[in-house]
């Protein structure tokens, strides 16, 4: 596969996890069921200045009550209301940080109390009932994992135990850069009465303590070649990439005569919305004929069609993804091994109605291109990064922009720096040496290394460099990315091939999965009493 061949993949993942990403969010906020992923965000709990949910510097409240009232049991674990809710406030700004002013397409108003607003019409239940339930579960997960690794023997290393300690100590500067007298009264006004540094500081560790043991035992599991190749040969095409072209005819579209009211409202008979379908699918049988055999053909054909005679530049649309990704209308239809470039197929697309009517919507036409078995071997990279220095924050949207001077100033120390390296031995040892002493990326303990780089993992323009066509072992450059300029060094291509790297990783994660769920599963919880649980917050800022 070319090198140009991994852009365009690259550019096509993007596209998909996107895809995904929305359809997760959908699915995954109904129900909040997020302690599955709490070792994932988890370390971002403890960098507080992110928190996005507004804090009053109105503090009520000794906190003795919250101390005292056991809010949850956990196994043999009492938690008053205060552990509880350092989880229920995580959870909230979890949501918050993830979907921000979207939360609005997912039911919730963020200018309105959480407990104001009802979440599952079904239940009744509220936003602030569904932010709990989820605040207990992650509970229950992080205390179960914590039990395991203590009966397992795992601990924190020094390094560990020091970065949440140098993490939950830096809340004395955001205290003070918030207005708050110290660390304690910032706590207060963020989790509520009874909130301290201490406690804090606790919880901080337990979550590191829960996250550090699952990510320890998912990156030591190990799988052999005949593992792959056994998931390999049941289901070949989920690794592959399809490239396509797609054009879809709206029934709406073919929609003739209708009814029209005084207040301008048009609705169809019967037989008029199945004229409109009987047409759409001619128009789409048409795009399938013996001259279509390219999509030059495809496009022409489309552009001649008389719903498309006021439309500039109709034409079909082309894809590269992943099979997963790709409708179950022509999913299997691509897959077939039979499907050759040039192959065209139109089909319906429908909807079914509560009382399980199906309509058809449209149609979508389909023009086979190529496969690619993404049996490409992933790239490994050294970097040293020259970070832009200065610039302006914009206090709406947090983004820093940098003046054409800034950007120079760091072009040409990352340019010295490549200098510099070309005048000594000029070896891979040398790099990774210069980047550990150089580099503003805060690892200086890898030599920059990054090993099996996947399409979409890292930053356009770097990834751009990795997977440029003709890219050898020894090549160096100088990339832009919104973090600075990047001194690039090329180790070459690993063994890993990109397939390899997807069938693995979703072993590892059924695995992992399996793992998890069989020490939480198992575990008791005894609800106590919340009643000092901050039910009423608000999520717009400043409230």
């Amino acid at each position: 596969m070319s090198a140009s061949s991994k852009k365009k993949l690259r550019k096509e993942q993007e596209s998909a996890k996107l895809t995904e990403q929305q359809l997760s969010a959908r699915k995954e906020a109904r129900k909040l069921n997020l302690y599955t992923i709490i070792f994932v965000a988890v370390m971002a709990v403890l960098l507080v200045v992110a928190v996005t949910v507004g804090v009053s510097k109105s503090i009520a409240g000794s906190g003795i009550r919250e101390k005292k009232t056991t809010a949850l049991t956990v196994a043999d674990h009492k938690l008053s209301s205060v552990e509880l809710n350092y989880f229920y406030m995580d959870v909230v700004n979890q949501f918050a940080q993830q979907y921000g002013s979207y939360a609005m397409f997912l039911g919730l108003d963020t200018t309105k109390p959480l407990d104001e607003q009802v979440q599952d019409p079904e239940t009744g239940a509220t936003w602030a009932d569904n932010f709990l339930e989820s605040a207990k579960e992650q509970a229950k997960a992080v205390y179960a994992m914590t039990d395991a690794a203590a009966a397992a023997g795992f601990t924190l290393s020094d390094e560990e135990i020091a970065s949440v300690e140098a993490n939950v100590s830096n809340m004395e500067a955001f205290a003070k850069l918030y207005g708050y007298a110290d660390a304690d009264a910032y706590l207060k006004a963020m989790y509520g009465p009874g909130s301290s540094k201490d406690s804090f500081l606790a919880y901080s560790k337990l979550l590191t303590l829960a996250n550090a043991y699952h990510n320890s035992y998912a990156t030591g599991l190990t799988y052999q070649d005949a593992d792959l190749r056994a998931v390999d040969a049941e289901k070949p095409e989920t690794y592959s990439t399809f490239s396509y072209n797609a054009y879809y005819l709206a029934a709406s579209r073919f929609l003739e005569g209708g009814t029209t009211d005084d207040e301008g409202n048009t609705t169809y008979s019967d037989e008029e919305k199945a004229a409109s379908v009987a047409a759409a699918e001619a128009a789409a049988k048409a795009l399938t004929g013996e001259e279509i055999v390219d999509v030059a053909t495809l496009d022409a054909a489309i552009a001649a069609l008389d719903v498309n005679k006021d439309t500039e530049d109709a034409a079909s649309t082309a894809s590269e993804t992943l099979y997963t990704s790709i409708s179950d209308l022509y999913a299997d239809w691509l897959a077939d091994s039979s499907r050759k470039a040039g192959d065209v197929a139109y089909f319906a697309s429908t909807s079914t109605d509560a009382e399980g009517n199906e309509t058809v919507n449209g149609y979508q036409v389909v023009m086979f291109q190529s496969v690619n078995d993404n049996t490409f071997a992933l790239p490994n990279v050294r970097h040293i990064l020259v970070a832009f220095e200065g610039g302006t924050k914009d206090e709406n949207t947090g983004v820093t922009t940098y003046t054409e001077e800034e950007k120079a100033a760091a072009k040409a120390e990352a340019e010295q720096v490549l200098s510099q390296w070309q005048s000594g031995d000029a070896t891979e040892e040398s790099f990774a040496a210069l980047a550990n002493e150089k580099s503003d990326d805060g690892n200086g303990t890898t030599g920059g290394l990054y090993e099996n780089i996947v399409p979409g993992q890292m930053v356009v323009n770097f990834n751009d460099w990795c997977f440029e066509s003709g890219r050898k072992a020894g090549d160096t450059g100088i990339v832009e990315t919104e973090y600075g300029y990047h001194v690039m060094y090329f180790v070459g291509d690993s063994e890993y091939t990109y397939r390899d790297y997807m069938i693995e990783n979703e072993l590892r994660s059924a695995d992992t999965q399996a793992w998890y769920n069989s020490i939480v599963d198992p575990v008791t919880v005894t609800e106590g009493s919340t009643k000092y649980i901050r039910r009423n917050l608000v999520l717009s800022q400043g409230q």
